[in-house]
Parts: structure tokens; C-alpha cells; sequence
């Protein structure tokens, strides 16, 4: 399945009457009821809300984990036999701002082993943008029955991490990459050895996914070749999933994913930390 969809081809498929499932994966790192407000007031018909701290991440232990860590698996699993998804559904995510949030459910479903899943390209403006309508129904789901299979992603524990040999990337912003500012985290700085890449560098100015072949420009200026093996990362392992999300559409081999990622990696002290200036 593609990982991305264009608005005219998921009103085609609403028509077409498929097994179709739709997530409004819309939230606000600073403010996690924003999202939720925004879909009750409107949404794509037929969208459930995935909410990011309840539905697609775990509880946090502090001193232990990142601020969204996994869920365990069995926990997701039924989420989505709550929300009415099958190993025959076809799942489509969208969030409003730069599909960061709507990667991360593509990306937990290929953890299940769901192939089936894609991204609404320009999500939620790009929807309204085409002339489609929106409304405030909340859709009832029949509960289902959901078997998980061998995940098509790929996870790296941090222990594990500066000894892979893998290519690391960092997906947030070069300022908080280099360590001079953290809007977020305790600690400024990044994983010793990782290159910045943010994120935001893979779309246009429209909120759109840049060319594939920009993206593989993109990501060969940054030393990334098809034999490459890349480990993402980010802040807590949300945006780290828009990265793999834009490799794997460039057409590279998919990235394993440090799902902790940096607000994780700072619990604990032994860690090497890095800035722009020094590693200590």
C-alpha cells in the first residue's frame, strides 16, 4: 500500500464503500486536549479520534521512560479491536499540521504487522483545500477482533543504540539538536554521534511531503545511501516516525526506530549527552 493518499483518493474510497477506517490523529505537544477539542468540533466524516497519550503511546514511568513510550502491544491491540479495526481493514491517518502525529499511528500499525495503512497527504487543510466537507458525527464502532503479526518495523533499545553502527537521526529542530535551547526536555543536547535532520525539511511550505526525488536529495546530502542502516529518533519518538515515514516513501529500506528517543535517553545520567560544542 502507498504511504500516502491525496484527499480526491480517500473520498474515492469512501464511495467505494471499503473497509475503511479513518483516524483524526490531531494533538498538541503543549497542549494534549487540543486535539480532541478540534475534532469534536469538526473532522473528516467517519473519522475516529487516536488520541496520542491514550491511545497510541504508554504510561509513563518516571525516571524510566520518554514522554510517550510504546504501549505494550496487547494493549494496542485492543484499542484498535475497540475502534472496530480487522487484519482486513484499510486505515488511513491525518492529523492538521505537518503529519508528524498521523506517522505515528502508520507507523504503530506496522508495528502489529498491518501493512495496510497510509497517510492523508497535507492532512486536514488539504482535505478542506479539494472542496470535501467535514462534520462533527461521532461514529459508533462495532467492537472486532484483531491478530497481530510479525511487526514490519523495527525497534533499537538505547543501551543498544551507539553500538549498532547505524546512521542516527535525529528529527527535531537544529537549535534543540545543538543544545541551545529546550523548550520540552531537563537536558538540552542530542545522542553523541547523530546527525539533525529535522523533520519539517521534508515537506513544503504547503505542509505537502516534498518530491521523492527531493526527499532522496534530502537524504543523500545528509550521507544516506540505500545500503544505510538509520536509526530515528526525536524528542519522545513521535516525529522520529515522520522521518522513517519520508525515507520509506523516498524508497530507502525502513529505518529501526529508538522509540524512547532523547526524553528517554536523559533519565538516565551514564548516557553520553552532546552539543553543538562538546560530548560530556
Amino acid at each position: 500500500m502507498s504511504t500516502l493518499i491525496t484527499p480526491v483518493e480517500l473520498a474515492q474510497w469512501q464511495s467505494d464503500g471499503e473497509s475503511l477506517f479513518i483516524f483524526d490523529c490531531r494533538s498538541s505537544l503543549m497542549d494534549e486536549a487540543a486535539g480532541k477539542r478540534a475534532y469534536d468540533d469538526a473532522h473528516i466524516p467517519g473519522a475516529q479520534f487516536a488520541h496520542l497519550s491514550d491511545d497510541l503511546s504508554g504510561p509513563i514511568t518516571p525516571g524510566v521512560t520518554g514522554r510517550h513510550p510504546l504501549p505494550e502491544k496487547d494493549a494496542f491491540v485492543t484499542t484498535l479491536e475497540k475502534w472496530g479495526v480487522t487484519n482486513h481493514s484499510r486505515i488511513v491517518a491525518y492529523d492538521d499540521a505537518n503529519g508528524a502525529f498521523a506517522a505515528r499511528l502508520w507507523w504503530m500499525m506496522r508495528w502489529v504487522g498491518h501493512a495496510n495503512v497510509t497517510v492523508l497527504e497535507g492532512g486536514l487543510m488539504a482535505w478542506k483545500a479539494a472542496g470535501f466537507a467535514t462534520d462533527a458525527a461521532i461514529p459508533q464502532p462495532v467492537s472486532s477482533q484483531f491478530t497481530p503479526s510479525s511487526a514490519i518495523t523495527k525497534t533499537i533499545h538505547a543501551d543498544d543504540l551507539l553500538d549498532s553502527g547505524h546512521f542516527i537521526i535525529d528529527a527535531r529542530d537544529q537549535e534543540r539538536f545543538d543544545g541551545k535551547v529546550e523548550p520540552i526536555d531537563p537536558i538540552a543536547g542530542h545522542i553523541p554521534g547523530a546527525h539533525c535532520l529535522p523533520f519539517m525539511q521534508n515537506l513544503t511550505d504547503t505542509m505537502h511531503f516534498k518530491s521523492t526525488h527531493e526527499l532522496q536529495a534530502r537524504f543523500a546530502d545528509a550521507g544516506i545511501i540505500s545500503s544505510t542502516q538509520t536509526a530515528c529518533y526525536c524528542g519522545s519518538g513521535v516525529t522520529a516516525a515522520h522521518n522513517i515515514l519520508a525515507l520509506v516513501h523516498a524508497g530507502y529500506p525502513e529505518p529501526i526506530l529508538y522509540p524512547g528517543s532523547w526524553s528517554e535517553w536523559i533519565t538516565d545520567a551514564s548516557r553520553p549527552v552532546a552539543t553543538h560544542l562538546s560530548a560530556k
